[in-house]
């Protein structure tokens, strides 16, 4: 396919998403909207990806909603903007307009090169970890604009940064520095606007290289599992995925890998 607000290639198994109109500090846009949304499934289906990086261009992450394109809106685009289709083997939880990344069985990584905004934000708190520029600011933005917590906002970042913190960003809507994101746990990680890039893909290649992706999909899914079951549950299915995994292929690679003191060669099975 190809995108008009996105860039998308694939390098050493790690498929890099990157939003792609600096000039407007990558604001969202309905075209970006459908090119990230197509290049997350494409690498979610590539056997030859095991990590997703998703980024911006320029000096920023995402500033938030292209303004111009806000100016505009139809209140009923919103609800428009659910129709992609039910996928029956998908929690419905992760069906919904952008949280979808959860159900992607690969670990999606926001690095965070600047500003992230508003409908940023919220990209970047689904995806599962978020590495930032320490000169990065962060806002939730939706309050200064007279607007509600958006897109399941209000269910995420509580998980994230805990109820008290979740209430102040929301409420507040104020400029948050990486410092401070990182002290809350808004963002997993810090780096040199210079070393962010070498520093992400540091670790998105040693997950890539050095980790089963079939236990991470069954270890992300478990994660995201948790705040709909009860701790019995979350055992029961533990069980029920160990007794699997012990019979994978990727079990006896990690243990042969080990004893023979090599690199493992892990395929996913």
């Amino acid at each position: 396919m190809s995108y008009q607000h996105i860039l998308y290639e694939v390098s050493d198994r790690i498929a890099t998403i990157t939003l792609n109109r600096p000039d407007r500090m990558n604001a969202w846009t309905a075209i970006m909207e459908r090119d990230v949304r197509h290049a997350m499934e494409a690498a979610a289906n590539d056997d030859n990806v095991r990590v997703i990086v998703l980024t911006g261009a320029g000096r920023g992450f995402c500033a938030g909603a292209d303004m111009e394109a806000l100016k505009g809106i139809d209140p009923n685009e919103v609800r428009r903007g659910e129709g992609v289709a039910f996928d029956m083997n998908r929690r419905a939880d992760w069906q919904t307009r952008y949280a979808y990344y959860p159900a992607i069985k690969k670990p999606v990584i926001a690095m965070l090169n600047g500003a992230t905004a508003g409908i940023g934000l919220v990209h970047a708190l689904y995806c599962d970890l978020r590495f930032a520029a320490d000169s990065a600011v962060l806002t939730t933005a939706f309050a200064r604009r007279g607007l509600i917590a958006e897109h399941g906002i209000s269910w995420m970042l509580p998980r994230i940064v805990g109820h008290a913190n979740a209430l102040d960003l929301l409420m507040s809507a104020r400029r948050v520095s990486a410092a401070e994101a990182l002290r809350i746990g808004l963002v997993n990680r810090l780096s040199p606007p210079e070393k962010l890039r070498e520093e992400t893909y540091a670790y998105a290649r040693d997950l890539a290289d050095f980790v089963s992706p079939s236990a991470i999909a069954v270890i992300k899914r478990q994660v995201y599992d948790v705040p709909f079951q009860t701790l019995a549950e979350a055992t029961i299915d533990a069980n029920r995925e160990m007794q699997i995994a012990l019979k994978g292929n990727d079990f006896r690679e990690g243990v042969a890998s080990f004893v023979e003191k090599r690199p493992p060669r892990f395929t996913g099975t």
